[in-house]
C-alpha cells in the first residue's frame, strides 16, 4: 500500500503540486496585505515570486550532481533585481524598501517550501504579516508624532497655485502645520512646515517633483 501511494506521488508529482499550492497560498497572503495597501507589489508579484522559488528550489533537488545551496544563492540574486525595481529614489525620497525587503522574504518563504519545511514557511509567513501589519501601525504612530520637515517650493506664479499644492499635500495624509508664501523673481517661493509619517512625506516630496507647476522641491533646514 506505501508503495502504491509512493507510486502515485511520483507519477503525479504530488508533492510538487502541494508545494505550488502552499506557495499560491502563503505568498498570496503577503501579497494581499502589500496590495491592500497600495504598494508596488502586491498579489499576483508574490505569488509568483514564491512559486518561482519553489520550483528552482526543486529543480535544483531534480537535478543530478547540482548543490541545491547554489540553486538557492542564484535565486536571491534574481530577486534582488526584482526587488530593487520596487525601489524609488527622486532626489533624497526613498520609498519602496519595505516592499523590497518583503519580496526577499517571500523568495525564502518559496525555498524553504521547496525544500518541504513547510512549518517554516507557514510560520515565517504569519511572522511576516505580524510584522508588516502590527509593528507598521506602531510606526506610523510614532513617525505621524515625531516627524517634522520643512519644504520648500519654487513654483510658476499660476492661478491658484498655493491651493494646488496644499490640496496635492493632504491627499497624502500629511498636516500642515504652516505655510509661508513670497515672490522671488519671477518664481513664486512656498514653504511648508508639514508634520506627519516620514514615508508619507516622501511620497509628498515625489508628487511635488511631478507637479507641472513645481519648479524645485527642496527640504528646508
Amino acid at each position: 500500500m506505501n508503495g502504491l501511494l509512493d507510486q502515485l506521488v511520483d507519477v503525479f508529482r504530488l508533492d510538487l503540486m502541494l508545494q505550488l499550492s502552499l506557495a499560491t497560498l502563503l505568498g498570496g497572503a503577503i501579497g494581499l496585505e502589500r496590495g491592500l495597501g497600495g504598494k508596488p507589489a502586491g498579489l499576483r508579484t508574490n505569488i509568483l515570486i514564491c512559486m518561482g522559488s519553489v520550483l528552482y528550489t526543486k529543480l535544483s533537488v531534480a537535478l543530478a550532481g547540482t548543490d541545491p545551496s547554489r540553486i538557492a544563492a542564484q535565486i536571491v540574486t534574481g530577486v534582488g533585481f526584482i526587488g530593487a525595481g520596487t525601489i524609488l529614489h527622486a532626489r533624497g525620497a526613498v520609498v519602496g524598501l519595505t516592499s523590497a525587503a518583503t519580496i526577499w522574504v517571500v523568495a525564502a518563504i518559496g525555498v524553504a517550501l521547496g525544500a518541504s519545511l513547510y512549518l517554516e514557511a507557514v510560520g515565517t509567513t504569519l511572522f511576516v504579516i505580524v510584522v508588516l501589519q502590527g509593528l507598521g501601525r506602531i510606526e506610523r504612530f510614532v513617525e505621524r508624532h515625531s516627524t517634522v520637515n520643512r519644504v520648500r517650493i519654487h513654483a510658476h506664479p499660476d492661478p491658484n497655485p498655493v491651493e494646488d499644492l496644499e490640496t496635492l499635500i493632504r491627499r497624502t495624509g500629511v498636516e500642515i502645520v504652516r505655510q509661508e508664501q513670497r515672490r522671488e523673481n519671477v518664481d513664486l517661493v512656498v514653504e511648508f512646515e508639514l508634520r506627519g509619517a516620514k514615508r508619507l512625506q516622501d511620497q509628498v516630496m515625489i508628487a511635488l517633483l511631478h507637479h507641472p507647476g513645481v519648479r524645485t522641491v527642496s527640504r528646508g533646514e
